[in-house]
């Protein structure tokens, strides 16, 4: 049992190690990187306790070391334990998954109203199918109807609806993100409603076709997060940088956000906050994000029940400029 204990920490020390060198830089690592980010404490927490039970001082020690060093990917969150929300402008992020297609449009209209947000960042304003044909849609018309208070912005497959009126046209990012510059009290919040690809199609990993098509998916990505980074650091206004990410706080990728944002999770009460699968029991990803920079600050930060809605639960947020 002790030379066991031992092994499966080396074991697992040697997978850390190739996670934290491949992680976010290169692509064929997305596919393990989609392991819930708990796992990377859950294991050496294991691992210690058996250590501990055999007495095995060196399976011990590997496995706090790999406790600490991969702490900042395994998505716990202990500032939810002293988070205090605060106020602010109320918005909403949401990815509507494929705008309702084939639901009832009446309760998806109501649902959105019921969250009475003085700015809305909604994504995959779209109808399609995973790993096939997407298309657009147009419900400009019953949008502007259900929300006449607030300014329609669309682009790249996004909607945002402000309150606020808009400092400029929007601006497309990307291929999939959209930035709308919005007139807060005497000075600019641009909003990023981002929608980064999904990493990988459900098909047979053992066809040559999946690792095709994840390496495409991989390139879209870089692609957009390059575009979305480049934008970022010529923004002279405060920023609020939220959506879906299809990134967890597993998966390297999320390292490219600026370091001057700040990520809002430091505003929610979850200690283990996550975002997806919302329609199962138990949720282990965080893929939804939010950040704040250039003077923007969140008070409070909640995820939200879609209502059977969508795969995402909702973002729930103040801000401040």
């Amino acid at each position: 049992m002790t030379a066991m204990a031992l092994y499966c920490a080396l074991g697992w020390a040697v997978f850390l190690a190739l996670h934290l060198a491949l992680n976010g830089r290169w692509w064929p690592w997305l596919a393990v990187s989609l392991l819930p980010p708990v796992t990377l404490a859950a294991v050496p927490l294991a691992l210690l306790a058996a250590a501990v039970v055999t007495g095995e001082p060196v399976a011990a020690a590997l496995a706090t070391g790999c406790l600490l060093v991969a702490w900042p990917q395994n998505g716990i969150n202990l500032r939810g334990l002293l988070s205090r929300g605060t106020g602010g402008l109320r918005l909403v992020s949401w990815n509507t998954q494929h705008w309702n297609q084939g639901g009832d449009p009446d309760r998806f209209y109501a649902f959105l109203r019921s969250l009475d947000a003085d700015v809305y960042v909604l994504q995959e304003y779209l109808n399609g199918f995973e790993g096939g044909e997407v298309w657009d849609i147009d419900d400009e018309e019953r949008l502007r109807a259900a929300f006449p208070r607030h300014h329609l912005a669309v682009g790249n497959n996004s909607v945002t609806l402000s309150r606020f009126p808009p400092a400029g046209p929007p601006v497309p990012v990307g291929a999939c993100s959209l930035r709308v510059d919005l007139r807060v009290g005497h000075g600019v919040l641009s909003t990023y409603n981002v929608h980064i690809p999904v990493q990988l199609t459900v098909m047979n990993p053992l066809r040559p076709a999946f690792l095709r098509d994840m390496r495409r998916r991989a390139a879209a990505r870089d692609r957009e997060y390059a575009a979305l980074v480049a934008d970022l650091r010529s923004n002279p206004h405060p920023v609020l940088v939220t959506g879906d990410f299809n990134t967890s706080a597993a998966i390297g990728d999320i390292r490219r956000m600026p370091r001057t944002l700040r990520d809002a999770i430091g505003a929610c009460r979850s200690v283990l906050p996550a975002s997806w699968n919302a329609r199962a029991r138990l949720r282990l990803w965080r893929i939804d994000w939010a950040f704040t920079g250039g003077g923007a600050r969140v008070g409070s930060y909640r995820f939200r029940d879609a209502e059977g809605l969508s795969d995402h639960l909702v973002q729930e947020l103040t801000v401040t400029v």
